[in-house]
């Protein structure tokens, strides 16, 4: 008898304890964060290609054997450096001869200009006709054109010679020669030579939908998205997933929107002193767009959908009730929604444990701190309280959104 009122004892004392997940008094106890209203700059996270901010491309300007290769191919080379020598010799020929027929034409500028001198003297004492002042005045004239003639075929001559020598256009990174000394060039001709390409500026060439631009204009003309300034500036994120240490600045914006694609273009320009970026390198580049003000950041991990396709959160409100808020999000901000209607400020949203709730119910909240970069809970308080707690997902100071995109 008294072994079955031990047994009895026991089983009603197993009974009175509170099951796992459940609070003292027998309510579910949850994961929550607080929330409150802070500035949330607004990124764009936008594909992209880097692309050489000047492209000149090395070809002759005359014809002629390369004598030699006087550039180490991959090297950075500056304006004016020479890199081919075409053989000069006929070219120095023409040169020599041009500048002897100069010299020859300004020879016979002498002895025009002093009959002319001799005859105008003459005239005025009727002395000659005026038919050999004129024939004088001729000559003196064809004397010095000739001359002129003769400077000018000089100086063709002084530019063909120098072309011989083939300079950089622009300074930058030069790519492998295509040809190699003892090979034949024509002037202009279609094959290049080498090809010099600036990587310091460096830009990025992205595009971005005009259905986000309308979306980006319509937030500031209503008030919801503070513009942040003409000059905008612009981060990137390479293929690795690394964050470019360089901050770069929007330079371009199209002024069409290509009608196959619905997108129009933009160009950030960045510096790029380690040559780290080379063009044709797929990024994406972060575009600041604005800070959107007193607004709301809700973990992704506490939101739903309902059969509406509505976002929801559950919520436990002052009386620590449980209520479903519908909400309307506007993009994402890291691991996080931007709500721009719905939620409040003090509110605690429910991130852990929703099977445990249900709308209406009771429920204990326990402040959990969300890691960024994951959207994992990292760490929860030792304690579980009805009031709420300060968060460090959202709090008053205004917080970068790193990776937002501009639509919904």
């Amino acid at each position: 008898m008294a072994c079955a009122a031990f047994l009895l004892a026991a089983c009603s004392q197993e009974g009175s304890k509170a099951p796992a997940g459940m609070g003292g008094v027998g309510k579910p106890e949850v994961g929550v964060v607080t929330l409150h209203p802070q500035s949330v700059a607004i990124t764009a996270e936008l594909p992209g290609r880097t692309a050489a901010s000047l492209v000149a491309e090395v070809r002759p300007q005359v014809d002629g054997i390369i004598q030699q290769r006087l550039f180490k191919e991959g090297a950075e080379v500056v304006v004016g450096q020479p890199l081919y020598l075409i053989d000069p010799a006929s070219y120095q020929a023409a040169y020599d001869s041009a500048l002897a027929a100069q010299q020859k034409a300004e020879a016979a500028v002498p002895t025009a200009q002093a009959k002319f001198d001799r005859y105008a003297g003459l005239l005025k004492q009727n002395v000659v006709s005026k038919q050999d002042y004129d024939d004088a005045a001729a000559t003196l004239a064809q004397a010095q054109a000739d001359v002129a003639s003769a400077k000018a075929s000089v100086e063709t001559a002084r530019i063909s010679l120098n072309r011989t020598s083939v300079t950089a256009p622009i300074a930058g990174r030069i790519d492998k020669s295509t040809l190699t000394p003892g090979a034949l060039v024509t002037t202009n001709q279609s094959t290049v030579l080498t090809t010099i390409r600036s990587l310091d500026p460096i830009n990025v060439d992205v595009t971005q939908s005009s259905t986000n631009l309308l979306n980006l204009r319509q937030a500031i003309s209503e008030g919801r998205l503070k513009f942040s300034g003409p000059n905008v500036s612009v981060k990137l994120k390479l293929e690795n997933g690394t964050i470019y240490q360089q901050t770069g600045k929007l330079e371009f914006a199209g002024a069409n929107v290509d009608q196959t694609t619905g997108t129009f273009a933009l160009r950030a320009e960045f510096p790029n002193p380690d040559r780290l970026l080379l063009p044709g390198m797929y990024v994406r580049a972060l575009v600041e767009e604005g800070v959107a003000q007193n607004s709301f950041l809700v973990p992704q991990r506490g939101v739903t959908r309902n059969t509406k396709g509505e976002a929801t959160a559950m919520v436990i409100n002052a009386q620590g009730k449980v209520e479903t808020r519908v909400l309307t999000v506007r993009n994402t901000v890291g691991n996080n929604w931007l709500v721009d209607s719905g939620v409040g400020d003090g509110d605690r949203v429910i991130v852990e444990g929703l099977q445990l709730v249900r709308p209406g119910g009771d429920a204990t909240g326990v402040e959990v701190t969300i890691d960024e970069a994951t959207g994992e809970i990292k760490d929860r308080a030792q304690t579980s309280s009805t009031a709420p707690a300060t968060s460090t997902v959202a709090d008053s100071g205004q917080k970068p959104a790193q990776g937002a995109s501009t639509g919904n």
